[in-house]
């Protein structure tokens, strides 16, 4: 799904995002971002605070509460659309504040458009979530068995035992909301997830900023929110007691009180936010033209393969095969790493899915069975299906024999059901 839009004018303009405003109209704008899974109404319980004082923005991630499905690339594609919201709504200044994947998408604004965020509040936040194997593994799960696994799984990685003992109707509503999210924006935002990683960017972040960790949040625990405020310069942080990740909903009041009080804050030392006071400084000089460079050497492509083999084959797959290639083999798996990952997997032209099914042919037809396990991993990250696999080697089987065949469904059955957690 492309992450624009044609215009009347023919130019490509950003996919909208439901959203919704509630408050004042002539007060400042706070926006509010959900967390993975999520809607807008995780913050319902914020509103009376915030809205004393602001007009709230508050708006879907794709597929969400029942917002239009156009799967989003990037958390940069997410706060790309965002700014496409504001800009038609004519708002220029505004705070803003979010959970998890919203958290993200804030920190992301923070550094793209400093100019237009005047305050930033991340809650359940981490500068990088976890792993990328953790939420590209997550996305397997989902393209495998649907929306109902995750959807069942979700209040144990949102609340506090406590919490999911005391409220049954909250739990079953966070089940709901995440089981009617449309599967490919819910794999699109763990994608998301898996590319972002703003460690290095943090000291770029020149914002007011309040981080907000729940005490028990095993997703981002407080380490990640201490690890935000030691590199963002004007930042604090704030734990929240006997609280997990979707701490707005666990602890409500709690949290709003947090926002309050740090966006009041913000306001009274920048003044109104409704207009922006950033100044956008002169084009420097252009100096004068240096005589040309040398060519510069051809890039090693070792890095970007590895980077491209542990993306698509897993972390522990990789480590595995490094440490049997340790002294004899070393050269070759870097061989193997270089040439087949960073340069022919990586090609433009063909797509990753197409490049699975090519490979898991080839395989088949030559019996590389332990090749062929690695690469049905890879090909479900790559977004094929179990079935599309399945009929993968189907095909094969008219071309390549029965026999080769049975052995490569066979190999490829094991890695399907650890990857999917499927028993059948």
């Amino acid at each position: 799904m492309s992450d624009s839009s044609d215009g009347a004018d023919g130019e490509l303009r950003p996919l909208p995002l439901q959203h919704r405003f509630d408050g004042p109209d002539d007060a400042p704008v706070i926006v509010l971002g959900p967390a993975l899974g999520a809607t807008w109404h995780m913050w319902d319980r914020q509103l009376p605070v915030l809205t004393e004082q602001w007009r709230v923005l508050r708006y879907e991630l794709p597929g969400h509460g029942g917002a239009p499905a156009e799967p989003a690339a990037s958390v940069d594609d997410l706060a790309t659309r965002l700014l496409a919201v504001l800009d038609k709504e004519g708002v220029e200044s505004f705070g803003y504040a979010g959970c998890s994947l919203g958290a993200a998408i804030g920190a992301r604004l923070a550094l793209l458009r400093p100019d237009r965020v005047a305050a930033l509040a991340l809650v359940s936040a981490a500068a990088r979530y976890g792993t990328a194997d953790l939420w590209r593994q997550r996305g397997v799960v989902v393209r495998a068995n649907g929306m109902d696994r995750t959807a069942l799984g979700s209040p144990e990685r949102w609340f506090t035992g406590a919490f999911l003992a005391t409220q049954p109707a909250i739990t079953e509503w966070a089940v709901q909301m995440v089981r009617t999210t449309d599967a490919d924006c819910y794999v699109a935002g763990c994608e998301a997830l898996a590319s972002f990683d703003i460690r290095d960017a943090l000291g770029s972040i020149k914002l007011p900023t309040l981080v907000v960790a729940g005490a028990d949040d095993t997703e981002t625990p407080p380490a990640d929110a201490r690890l935000l405020v030691a590199g963002i310069p004007d930042a604090r942080l704030a734990v929240v007691p006997g609280t997990a990740h979707l701490a707005p909903v666990e602890e409500p009041v709690a949290v709003g009180d947090l926002l309050a009080t740090h966006f009041a804050g913000a306001w009274a030392d920048t003044g109104s936010l409704t207009t922006s006071s950033v100044a956008v400084p002169p084009a420097p000089a252009v100096p004068p033209q240096a005589p040309p460079a040398p060519p510069a050497p051809a890039p090693d492509t070792y890095q970007d393969g590895l980077r491209l083999r542990r993306e698509l084959t897993g972390d522990a797959e990789v480590d595995r095969a490094l440490a049997r290639a340790e002294g004899f083999g070393a050269g070759f798996d870097a061989f193997q790493t270089r040439y087949a990952w960073g340069e022919v997997w990586s090609r433009p032209g063909l797509d990753r899915r197409t490049r699975s099914c090519v490979t898991l042919t080839a395989l088949t037809a030559t019996g590389q069975l332990t090749e062929l396990a690695e690469q049905t991993r890879a090909a479900l990250r790559n977004g094929l299906t179990p079935a599309e696999i399945e009929e993968v080697l189907l095909h094969t089987a008219v071309y390549c024999g029965l026999p080769a065949a049975r052995a490569a469904v066979d190999t490829a059955r094991t890695v399907v059901r650890q990857e999917t957690g499927a028993h059948s």
